[in-house]
């Protein structure tokens, strides 16, 4: 990254004003950072997650960094002009979650232009460049896929509730699933159609469907997050059906569907909000200040064997899914919800 000759002077200050943080030294105590996180959107449970956990980060709670969240309200317009404000506040970096990967790119390219870093985090830029910290989409969605061809056993009628249109994790959750579902022709997709990340949505849209395939034309209901899945898993019961009637697979791993998922009432698998936001953080704070900056997040720990920082300028960390079980829910219940 070039540096202007204000930010270069800023980040020599920084480096030269050495001192232990926390067991850090590359970073300053008379430094405070100011980074934006720009998120597509706080009505769902995933994104309140990651917010709250981006806040648990140890630089944040200790006063090295000061962060804002800007809510981008599921808008891509709104979105831009609110990295467009971060750029011209001088912020130091931007944590962007995009909710199209490719109406960001020209705002991001402004931002860097202006020396302030992007990392991309739980969704990605359509942009090679920008470090991405995240799960990689396409494999949640044969994940959850193959989950509901083994549940109907290769045949039936599904139908598929997409996140909003043109996000990345939308195409790229459903390039596995029909990847995975394209090998079993014997299942077939009658409907899909987008819900929005949203509960409400989804349990209009499924009851719709239900209504639409009577007498068990569902065979089953693939949903790309678990908002979206619960409200299909409402509309189910409330139609007097059971979840073995109609199974639902999904992925994200929030507390009310690991609850549900221990009950058996659906099939999800966990991306771990805390390791998408902190993570991005870590990284943000490695390009601000330099190569002997350390991850200060336990989430290196927790995917050691999975997740290398290496030096920390790595464009791709991608995350591991982590199927919620009956075993492991209690666990991943606790880590994800913030209870003790």
């Amino acid at each position: 990254m070039k540096l202007s000759p204000i930010r270069l002077g800023t980040s020599l200050a920084a480096v030269v004003a050495i001192t232990l943080l926390s067991g850090n030294p590359a970073l300053a105590a008379e430094k405070t950072y100011k980074i934006g996180a720009a998120v597509y959107g706080l009505k769902g449970q995933f994104m309140q997650n990651w917010v709250r956990e981006l806040k648990q980060h140890p630089a944040v709670k200790d006063g090295t960094v000061q962060i804002t969240v800007f809510d981008g309200n599921y808008d891509a317009l709104t979105q831009n002009n609110q990295i467009e404000t971060m750029v011209t506040q001088h912020y130091d970096a931007i944590i962007f979650v995009p909710i199209d990967t490719k109406a960001g790119v020209g705002a991001v390219a402004r931002a860097r232009e202006n020396d302030i870093p992007v990392i991309a985090s739980n969704t990605k830029v359509a942009s090679a460049s920008v470090p991405y910290v995240g799960n990689d989409d396409v494999e949640g969605g044969r994940l959850q896929a193959q989950a509901m061809v083994d549940t109907l056993k290769g045949k039936g009628n599904v139908v598929i509730i997409q996140g909003p249109i043109g996000q990345s994790a939308q195409i790229d959750r459903e390039k596995g699933e029909m990847e995975v579902l394209k090998q079993h022709p014997d299942i077939k997709v009658i409907e899909m159609k987008t819900a929005n990340w949203s509960r409400a949505e989804a349990l209009s849209l499924t009851e719709d469907w239900l209504n639409a395939h009577p007498n068990g034309g569902i065979s089953g209901v693939i949903a790309q997050n678990d908002d979206m899945a619960l409200g299909a898993l409402q509309a189910i019961k409330s139609r007097g059906l059971s979840p073995s009637d109609v199974p639902v697979t999904s992925i994200d791993g929030m507390p009310d569907a690991i609850q549900a998922a221990k009950k058996g009432q659906l099939t999800t698998f966990l991306q771990d909000a805390q390791a998408q936001s902190q993570g991005a953080l870590d990284v943000a704070l490695r390009t601000l200040a330099g190569k002997d900056y350390k991850p200060r997040s336990v989430i290196w720990e927790r995917y050691a064997s999975n997740l290398k920082w290496g030096d920390g300028s790595d464009t791709l960390y991608i995350l591991p899914w982590v199927p919620v079980t009956p075993a492991n829910a209690d666990a991943l219940y606790q880590q994800v919800s913030g209870s003790k």
